[in-house]
Formats: C-alpha cells, structure tokens, sequence
C-alpha cells in the first residue's frame, strides 16, 4: 500500500514560475500528532492573459457550483470579503493597465500575477472573523507596498474554504512603467527575500508564525493544484481506512471489514489514476529542464583558442 501520509506531512504547492513556501503542519498517524508549527505561506503564479476569466470566476465566486472544486461551501460564500475590490472585470483592468503604461506585449509576455497568501490552519483556529480580517490585511498591505495600489486587479478572502486564504492578483508593472513580472518576483534569490521579508513583516504582529520553507531548500518538487487537492483528499480517504482496520474488534469485526472494503473500492481506483497523472506529471518536468538545460548549453559562446 502507497503511504499516503507524505501528502500530509509535506504538503505540495503548485507553481508556475513564483515563490514556493510549503508548510508542515505536523503528522498524524496511529492516533498520534506531531507539534502543530504554524507557517506564513506566500505563493506567486505567473498568468500570460487567457486564464483571466476562470481565475476571475474563480476568485469572486461567479458560479454556483464548484465540481473541480470539492473544498468550496457555497453556503458559507457569504462570509468572503474583498480587501480590494475589483473595477469591473479582470481582464479589462489588466488591459488597461497594460495600455497605460504604454507597454508592448508578446504572447509570452506574463500579463497578470495571482498570489495566494494563508497560513497553517491551527493558525486560525479559535480567531474570530474580525482576527482573521485583520491578519489578511495586514498581508496585503505588505504585497500593496510592494507592487503599487494602483495595480491591484482584486483582493479577495475566501472563507468557504478548510482554510481562510487571499488571493491578491496584479498587474506586474514596474515603477518606470515596464511590464517584466520577472524584475518584480524576481529568481530563486530574490523568491527567498520575499519569503524572509514577508516572514518577517507578519511576525511583528504575529510573533507564533514560522517562514515557510522553500523548494530550493527542501528540494521538493511541486504538482498541479489540482493533484494537490487529490492528493489531500486520498490522504484522508486512506486514514480513514487505517482508522476503521484499526477499530476492529471480534464483535464489530464483519461490519467493520464491509466498511474498509467499501472505502477501498472507491479509494483504490483513485489513487491509481493519481498516480498515473503524477507519474505524467513529473515525466513531463523532466522533459522540460533537459530541454531548457541543452539550450542553454547550446547558447553558450564558445572558448577563444589559445
């Protein structure tokens, strides 16, 4: 059997081309948990312009359902709240922006930037709304000081989730008025100075977050949101089997057995066509940076003979 709890232990987040905080909330296992370290967590994803509209029906919750989405409570979609609130739609902002600033685009050009901002979920545990209001703005004021007020296409609290996260999204335009998401987020050194100073900024006023860890750090790999989530959800699918195996007993031990093998017809097939899609995946990632790496070596100039 695949130990799942790894996607428990060293949860994975997704990433195209920005910062990559992961937080370890702690593990649980035979009934026994770990410390519960709270973490601040900042992500960035870079967007070259076609996803606006579903990332905007995302963020201000435009659907009525969320079948990609099984974490979403629409009853509790009330309780969402705008930091910053959006003037109209996304990619008309975007574009505007852009038009202002007179920069020119290409089809690779990043076009807008979504960052997602959250911390530990034993973080939030016992915080009020008003707590948690204040611990988010605080967050976006740091990214508002960073990347301009006037840039901010929307930022939105979702609170009809297992975890109260912001999601900040951004025209990437530097001072002098240059598109270049690149000089704003910056290389892997620069990723680490925006985690530290962002640890830092939150600490002042919340003293029990840790930094997150980074994936040049810890040197692990990262995975599509979307096997993220499936990887959370069979995680907790396969405790709950270990639980019911572990709860029988001679008197329940029929009942009990119906109940694992039901669980497993259906957590079974999952978790291969999981795994198949991670393998493709990581397959894939692989292709791409011995692409990139034999450009790379291609380009370089060659020695002067001596």
């Amino acid at each position: 059997m695949i130990d799942l709890y790894l996607f428990h232990s060293y949860p994975i987040r997704a990433i195209s081309g920005g910062i990559f905080p992961v937080e370890n909330p702690g593990w649980e296992r035979n009934g026994e948990r770990s410390f519960m370290a709270q973490h601040a967590i900042l992500r960035f994803e870079k967007h070259k312009g076609n996803p606006a509209r579903p990332l905007e029906a995302h963020h201000e919750r435009q659907k009525e359902q969320y079948a990609s989405n099984p974490d979403i409570d629409t009853a509790k979609s009330k309780y969402n709240f705008h930091i910053v609130k959006p003037e109209g739609r996304y990619y008309h902002f975007i574009q505007s922006r852009i038009e202002q600033a007179g920069c020119r685009t290409r089809k690779d050009s990043t076009r807008f930037v979504d960052t997602l901002i959250t911390a530990s979920p034993e973080f939030f545990k016992g915080k009020s709304p008003k707590e948690i209001q204040a611990f988010f703005q605080r967050a976006a004021d740091f990214l508002i000081d960073r990347v301009g007020r006037e840039n901010i296409v929307s930022a939105v609290v979702h609170m009809d989730e297992k975890t109260p996260h912001l999601h900040l999204t951004f025209v990437p335009l530097t001072k002098d008025n240059r598109l270049c998401a690149k000089e704003i987020i910056g290389n892997r050194a620069n990723l680490t100075k925006w985690q530290d100073d962002f640890h830092a900024y939150m600490v002042e006023k919340y003293p029990d977050l840790e930094r997150g860890e980074s994936a040049s750090k810890t040197g692990r790999k990262h995975i599509p949101t979307r096997l993220f989530k499936q990887a959370v959800s069979l995680s907790k699918q396969a405790r709950a089997i270990e639980a019911t195996l572990d709860g029988m007993n001679p008197l329940n031990a029929g009942k009990k057995k119906e109940e694992a093998l039901s669980m497993l017809k259906k957590w079974f097939p999952q978790m291969e066509n999981f795994s198949g899609q991670l393998k493709n995946t990581r397959s894939r990632s692989k292709t791409f940076w011995k692409k990139i790496k034999s450009w790379k070596q291609g380009q370089r100039p060659a020695k002067t003979a001596r």
